[in-house]
């Protein structure tokens, strides 16, 4: 059962338009080992469930070995910062080749918090290049997730209750000379790097756009993206709202935003109208357990989000059985994807909630699955 608290909807977002620059992100994804585009599976016993027309996942449980999106925007972003440090020009970071002579000369220890794959992305990202990293995990993090990062070659140090106070230290300890942090999420003060970050996603979206055409579609009408910052969330409604004015060239779906109940930042600052910080209490969905939107993502979600809707731990672990079985391997911040559409338009009061997402028995629905079980 929904509750209007749980529950965000803006119709008018499809009106709201975003400017992107191009970037050579996707160019440098392809250098990197391992780097192939990831699957688009269509599931119609999903499309039947949910009465639209089709259902398409975006599988990011093969990302580059690491099993989660996260690479795309953390290995761009150490680009750009390692390619500024040795004084290259141009908004690319270089070859990878140009980028270790880099870090080699002007070496420094890259630093981050995480709830688990933006830490093991940046700590493979440091491997690559030669450079140490130590990453900071609030105390909730698993064991599991712990080890996973620490096999990259990174220092993992234990502190804090939550995502955000994981953040406050690592960006204390990254004030130091000769360390780097590689955040996730932005605040006054700290946007370049979190803007690189979003860049990188948009590979994601670019290997979208390329596997829609493919299938003789012009794009989704509907997209689900799970939300921890939101700064995958930022780069989603900047890739489908890009243009200006009221013109468009590409289609402008719906997107709604999934978060875990217990950790819904941005549906308390979409119903404040500000941005707003909450209490987590912890989650299944560990990728999402954030209590803060970032300052770069909140004006681009709040003028270009069309809904938003916090999901109990239960819907987001039985949709990763659901997708498992059907052929999708999905842990549960990845699977929020799919607990939140079903939670939109099935239900008490799913009427409403379709019409304000223009669902039809006709839309094509995409879920991003951002990371494997």
């Amino acid at each position: 059962m929904i509750t209007p608290p749980a529950w965000f909807c803006h119709p008018a977002a499809r009106q709201w338009r975003a400017s992107i620059p191009e970037t050579a992100a996707p160019s440098f994804h392809a250098e990197l080992p391992g780097y192939r585009p990831t699957g688009l599976t269509e599931l119609p016993a999903l499309a039947n469930e949910l009465g639209v027309g089709r259902v398409l996942v975006k599988d990011e449980s093969t990302r580059m070995g690491l099993g989660a999106f996260k690479v795309l925007g953390a290995s761009w972003a150490i680009a750009r910062l390692i390619g500024e440090n040795g004084g290259m020009s141009g908004s690319g970071g270089g070859t990878l080749d140009e980028l270790r002579r880099a870090a080699a000369a002007h070496p420094v220890e890259l630093v981050t918090a995480t709830d688990g794959n933006h830490g093991r992305a940046v700590a493979w990202m440091a491997r690559l290049l030669g450079l140490e990293a130590r990453v900071f995990v609030p105390r909730v993090v698993s064991e599991r997730a712990r080890a996973a990062i620490a096999a990259e070659g990174a220092t993992v140090t234990v502190g804090g209750d939550s995502y955000d106070e994981a953040v406050e230290q690592a960006a204390a300890y990254a004030s130091s000379d000769r360390r780097q942090l590689v955040q996730d999420t932005a605040w006054a003060g700290y946007e370049s790097v979190p803007g690189w970050i979003v860049e990188g996603y948009g590979t994601l979206l670019a290997e979208l756009d390329r596997q829609f055409a493919e299938r003789d579609l012009p794009g989704p009408d509907l997209v689900s993206v799970p939300v921890g910052v939101g700064s995958l969330a930022q780069a989603v409604v900047t890739h489908y709202r890009r243009g200006s004015g009221g013109a468009r060239d590409h289609k402008t779906p719906a997107i709604l935003a999934v978060e875990p109940e217990t950790a819904a930042g941005l549906l308390a600052s979409l119903h404040a109208e500000a941005r707003q910080s909450v209490t987590t209490g912890g989650t299944v969905m560990a990728g999402l357990d954030c209590g803060t939107p970032s300052s770069l993502a909140w004006p681009v979600l709040a003028g270009g989000l069309d809904a938003a809707i916090a999901v109990p731990d239960q819907l987001a672990i039985q949709a990763g059985a659901d997708l498992a079985g059907l052929g999708v391997r999905s842990g549960p911040s990845g699977a929020a994807s799919l607990a939140g559409v079903r939670a939109a338009l099935t239900g008490p009061g799913a009427e409403a909630r379709r019409a304000g997402l223009g669902v039809t028995g006709s839309s094509v629905v995409l879920l991003l699955s951002t990371e494997g079980s």
